[in-house]
């Protein structure tokens, strides 16, 4: 069975109409809007970098070279009201091997990090 040419015309018109629509449709922003929110995007992480090195630490009382003389020493409870009155500190933390801490920086504690036989490895603000 054959169709008439005016239907397989028709029929080609309307594929070929499909297609472009698909096509169009498959097309994404024009080059000069990518450029743009290229731009706009490197600008933002530029801006983003300048602010946090910009940003200093903060501040705080604490001072851990003024208690130094704890490291290799056995831990114990009696020695840290002195240590965080030698240090300037507000407060102390102590860590253990493993233990999971937080990372916000407090400038005021004294954090006294050991090691796996109670001996102090490290002490340091923050």
């Amino acid at each position: 069975m054959q169709f008439p040419s005016t239907t397989r015309r028709s029929a080609a018109l309307i594929a070929a109409t499909f297609s472009l629509v698909l096509l169009g449709a498959c097309s994404g922003p024009a080059a000069e809007e990518q450029d743009q929110a290229l731009d706009q995007a490197q600008q933002a992480a530029a801006a983003a970098a300048t602010a946090e090195a910009a940003t200093p630490p903060p501040v705080g009382s604490c001072d851990a070279s003024q208690v130094q003389g704890l490291v290799g020493q056995t831990w114990s409870e009696a020695m840290q009201a002195q240590a965080k009155d030698d240090a300037g500190a507000s407060e102390v933390r102590v860590l253990k091997p493993n233990q999971p801490v937080t990372m916000e920086f407090i400038g005021e504690r004294l954090n006294i990090e050991l090691d796996e036989k109670g001996l102090v490895s490290g002490v340091r603000c923050g």
